[in-house]
């Protein structure tokens, strides 16, 4: 037996109006009752990998050490691997699908150590279908890793190299202009970008905010509340990456940005009015 870990860290897609989530927690306890269940968010969009790997990756700093229990797998009942991977020397272990939902997180902490293919029959719920994961196998694995079983004994070892990547896009430079996307948008509509501050350091404190043919003036704040009304604002996200935000108001919405969205950040040109900058068609009125 091998150390005992008292805190698994749950992410998925599986939302709070099934039972899924509650099902999993009761099985977590029926094998490790002493352990704490810390719910991350079960708000990822369904199938969403991305989205998921994105929200594991900003929280993978901040978790308690132990085992963190990550389900987004629209590959259950595939022949996609379902794996452990031990990271930090056994600090803490990451358990879910090997299909890049994991990678991102790994990465953040310094890459894997180890990893198995999760296959032990010992270790798994007998299962009365191919679609529950999360309840059948990973649950139970991450129950026993707490109750001190050796992650060896969970399964084959396997070399972390072939392990499914994670695909996050990369920003890059155009003519001066840095182009990124959306990486997240959160509940309070502020998008955040793929582009690091430092990289928008020599554009100064305003800039210029491309989305398709809409140009905006967007300035640089350290707080929401400094973003003036109207305006665009430029803040270092808690993950510590630009996000882009409007006072007490939905980015998003008003931007019409989503996730995915392709924008451009580029140097202002002080002969530019600033605010917004769209095409103004104009008619003449037929009931005079």
């Amino acid at each position: 037996m091998t150390d005992r870990f008292d805190t698994i860290s749950f992410l998925s897609d599986f939302g709070l109006t099934d039972e899924f989530v509650g099902v999993v927690h009761s099985v977590i306890r029926s094998i490790a009752p002493q352990v704490t269940v810390i719910d991350i968010t079960h708000g990822i969009a369904p199938h969403d990998t991305r989205a998921g790997g994105l929200a594991l990756a900003r929280s993978a700093n901040y978790l308690n050490p132990g085992v963190v229990l990550a389900v987004v797998d629209p590959g259950v009942g595939t022949s996609r691997r379902p794996v452990a991977i031990e990271v930090g020397d056994g600090m803490s272990v990451l358990v879910g699908p090997d299909n890049g939902l994991l990678a991102p997180a790994v990465g953040m902490v310094g890459g894997a150590t180890r990893a198995v293919e999760l296959m032990s029959s010992d270790h798994r719920l007998v299962s009365l279908g191919s679609t529950f994961d999360a309840r059948d196998i990973f649950a139970p694995a991450a129950a026993h890793l707490c109750n001190g079983v050796p992650i060896s004994d969970l399964g084959p070892e396997i070399d972390p190299v072939t392990l499914i990547p994670g695909v996050l896009p990369v920003s890059r430079e155009d003519h001066g202009a840095f182009v990124g996307e959306v990486l997240w948008i959160d509940r309070f509509g502020n998008c955040q970008i793929n582009i690091d501050p430092t990289e928008i350091e020599t554009l100064g404190d305003r800039l210029r905010l491309s989305i398709g043919d809409d140009h905006r003036t967007a300035v640089r704040c350290d707080a929401y509340d400094q973003i003036a009304a109207g305006r665009v604002g430029l803040i270092v996200d808690s993950s510590g990456l630009m996000s882009i935000a409007v006072a007490r108001s939905s980015a998003a919405t008003e931007l019409g940005l989503r996730e995915g969205s392709e924008l451009r950040l580029s140097r202002f040109d002080d002969s530019e009015p600033s605010g917004i900058s769209s095409p103004v068609t104009l008619t003449r009125n037929k009931d005079r």
